[in-house]
């Protein structure tokens, strides 16, 4: 989707999956953070319990156990110096964005986020320096990237390093979708 077609009042829309399947709507985000956890009695933000229940096809084991171990998720913060990740699970996250990457590697990595850590998931100095890979690269999508997304996984990772080449191989991942009117500009 194009990044023009996000509302113009928050920062980012939050899309839930589990493997290949989007679960329930995109979630706007207004608020500076928002919290994404698997049970509803961690408070205010995106609970993935509550998505999960809109699942329109029978939910594999692999999503069931990988949803138990996600507890309190993460935080996504929008910062002056960009979008931060919190990991507040006590297993790991992974993260993927345009800005993760070095401009002059032929691969695009996955960083895994330990419990307890963090990590700036975009950058939006970095976005102006990003190219577009021309061909595909192993364990990423074929086609236009959308430049100002980022893709998270919980418990489990994906790319050239492990079984799952792809984010869609993932149990339970989440797709946070930029705004540019709402980003930092500095």
């Amino acid at each position: 989707m194009p990044l023009s077609d996000l509302s113009n009042s928050g920062w980012c829309e939050l899309a839930y999956w589990e493997l290949n399947e989007r679960v329930g709507s995109r979630v706007p985000v207004e608020d500076a953070a928002v919290d994404v956890f698997s049970e509803q009695t961690r408070g205010a933000g995106l609970c993935i319990k509550t998505l999960a229940q809109q699942r329109s096809t029978r939910t594999p084991d692999s999503v069931l156990r990988t949803r138990e171990k996600i507890g309190l998720g993460v935080t996504l913060s929008n910062e002056s110096d960009g979008v931060w990740l919190y990991n507040r699970s006590t297993a790991p996250a992974f993260a993927h964005s345009s800005t993760l990457c070095d401009i002059d590697s032929r691969t695009k990595t996955v960083h895994k986020v330990p419990p307890g850590h963090c990590l700036r998931v975009f950058d939006p100095l970095k976005i102006n320096e990003s190219i577009l890979w021309p061909s595909p690269i192993r364990g990423f999508p074929i086609g236009p990237v959308d430049m100002h997304s980022v893709r998270i996984s919980f418990v489990k990772g994906w790319g050239p390093n492990y079984t799952r080449q792809d984010v869609t191989g993932c149990p339970c991942w989440l797709e946070v979708l930029l705004n540019r009117n709402g980003l930092p500009c500095r």
